[in-house]
């Protein structure tokens, strides 16, 4: 449909556009007819909760306007501005495409580990009443799909707080909210966890799938045994280790390898298991254990000992 379609971006207007428009609706007869004036601190306010649209900017002087008229006064003030527009009018809109670009922003801010652009998007959506439930939502998939591994405790706190969120709502909401999203911003960060599901998707929707091995088949059922169903498989709690060393994936993927860790934060431990576990399953012996490397969660330094001397 695209390539039928004529696509056009509506970019937001710039100051100088909403000034214009501000003069044209002081002045013009269809307009506030010179009844009031606008003072340029009350302008520039007007023009940041405008966020780029013309439709907010007008809005908010007309309500500026009718609250100044309505105490006898020709002049909007800044105070007069402030309390008939009772919060900025950010530039966000919860059934438009600013909806969903704001939530990408946070959630690209969370993946780049800048807390301080996560939490100035976060309140954007906040501003702009979005459903906390919904930021919540991205915050859970970002804890798996960006950081994963790395930090455990990623997905455990996105899914309290989304917990916590349906139970308490705005505006104490947003300081759970706040907590997540600092969490996850600093967390060290992983998408193995991605990639992986990602590849062995593509594999099965390949076709590369091929029959359960038998050793691995149910054998509960009457007549199981005499299909080779569930014989030779090896229970691995009676073997050292709880590993034992048989085939586990369809003969076409055998020794395909999905989950390839990092060495951040938490998954190095995950990095040295996976190998060591990877040699058993194919009958070698144990790799040693390499050191981990990479960068993990700062190490607060010790506190100072108070100097006992009176």
């Amino acid at each position: 449909l695209l390539s039928r379609s004529l696509l056009l971006t509506l970019e937001p207007l710039t100051d100088d556009d909403l000034r214009g428009v501000l003069h044209r609706a002081l002045a013009d007869e269809r307009g506030l007819a010179g009844s009031v004036t606008l003072p340029g601190d009350a302008e520039a306010h007007l023009l940041r909760i405008a966020g780029g649209d013309a439709r907010r900017a007008l809005t908010a002087l007309e309500a500026g306007a009718g609250a100044a008229l309505a105490q006898s006064e020709d002049t909007i003030t800044l105070a007069t501005l402030e309390q008939a527009v009772d919060r900025a009018a950010v530039s966000y809109d919860r059934d438009g495409d600013q909806h969903y670009d704001v939530a990408s922003a946070l959630i690209k801010s969370i993946r780049g580990s800048d807390v301080d652009a996560a939490l100035h998007y976060l309140a954007r959506m906040i501003v702009a009443g979005e459903d906390p439930r919904f930021i919540a939502r991205r915050l859970m998939i970002s804890a798996s799909e960006d950081i994963g591994l790395a930090d455990p405790t990623a997905l455990p706190t996105a899914v309290a707080a989304a917990q916590a969120v349906a139970m308490i709502g705005f505006p104490e909401a947003s300081l759970i909210l706040s907590h997540a999203t600092i969490a996850l911003a600093l967390a060290p960060k992983s998408n193995a966890a991605t990639t992986a599901i990602g590849a062995a998707l593509e594999d099965v929707r390949g076709g590369k799938a091929g029959p359960v091995p038998a050793h691995l088949r149910d054998g509960h059922y009457k007549g199981a045994a005499k299909l080779g169903h569930a014989q030779g498989y090896v229970y691995p709690h009676d073997v050292p280790g709880a590993i034992a060393a048989q085939q586990y994936a369809p003969d076409e993927l055998r020794g395909r390898r999905y989950y390839e860790p990092t060495r951040y934060g938490a998954e190095a431990r995950y990095a040295d298991v996976v190998e060591r576990v990877r040699q058993r399953l194919s009958g070698g012996a144990e790799a040693p254990a390499r050191p981990a490397a990479g960068p993990a969660r700062p190490v607060a330094e010790p506190a100072p000992q108070a100097d006992p001397t009176p």
